[in-house]
């Protein structure tokens, strides 16, 4: 994925050549929530016919209302604020562990992230900047997180930085 424009990087050659890039075990967790619910839902009929399948209906329904819920409440405060900032990027750094979501990172950035990937392309690439213009680069595979990069700016050194003050006479 060479690109031309500015701001736009190649996925990094470890992560193309990995196991994370075919990604068997983020694929099955697509599948896990029907077929458990499947499975819930025929547990409940044969213990309790169709009372235990309304129960078991009404608890998966409030499971997806809970996580929608959520997910609105994250999209909301991420609503006010401007697209890409983030209040301080090296504590975002710090906080960042392998294998989070995207919707995690926006809760805890309050904050959409900058697109540097093209649309709908795998790996994506997003960047979250302080009011210092250091920055984190993160970049999810499927929706989770696998690598991110914090860049700090160029400090300018002070003159006479590092050496002592000469004692007055």
């Amino acid at each position: 994925m060479a690109t031309d424009e500015p701001g736009l990087r190649a996925p990094h050659p470890e992560f193309a050549k990995s196991d994370l890039s075919q990604n068997q075990g983020m694929q099955f967790q697509k599948y896990f929530v029907p077929i458990a619910s499947v499975i819930l839902i025929v547990a409940a009929y044969r213990a309790y016919g169709w009372g235990g399948v309304a129960v078991a209906m009404g608890a998966l329904v409030m499971w997806l209302l809970l996580h929608f819920n959520r997910m609105m409440q994250v999209l909301k405060r991420a609503a006010n604020r401007p697209i890409g900032y983030v209040d301080s990027a090296v504590m975002l750094n710090a906080k960042l562990k392998p294998g989070v979501t995207l919707l995690h990172v926006v809760a805890m950035t309050r904050a959409l992230g900058e697109l540097l990937s093209p649309r709908d392309s795998q790996p994506e690439l997003y960047r979250w900047t302080d009011g210092t213009q250091s920055s984190v680069t993160c970049e999810f595979l499927h929706g989770k997180l696998v690598k991110w990069e914090l860049s700090r700016p160029a400090q300018p050194e002070e003159p006479g930085a590092g050496t002592p003050a000469s004692p007055a006479t």
